[in-house]
């Protein structure tokens, strides 16, 4: 049940929010399927390992600075 505490919606306003609890409401039951959910492409720290990783040449000490 939902209830309106404060303010006097439009009932397109209501419709919208109740399209909105409900469709979070059936994303939730389709996760929680006892299954561990996946994390996010953005927070999976394993992206950081798949990157190819630049590695110094073999002067590349006498590069970093340039006097002048």
């Amino acid at each position: 049940m939902i209830k309106v505490v404060r303010g006097n919606p439009t009932p397109e306003e209501l419709a919208a929010a109740l399209a909105v609890v409900q469709a979070r409401a059936a994303a939730t039951a389709a996760v929680s399927s006892g299954a561990p959910a996946q994390p996010e492409q953005w927070s999976d720290p394993g992206r950081i390992a798949r990157r190819e990783r630049h590695r110094p040449g073999p002067r590349a000490w006498a590069r970093t600075y340039w006097p002048g």
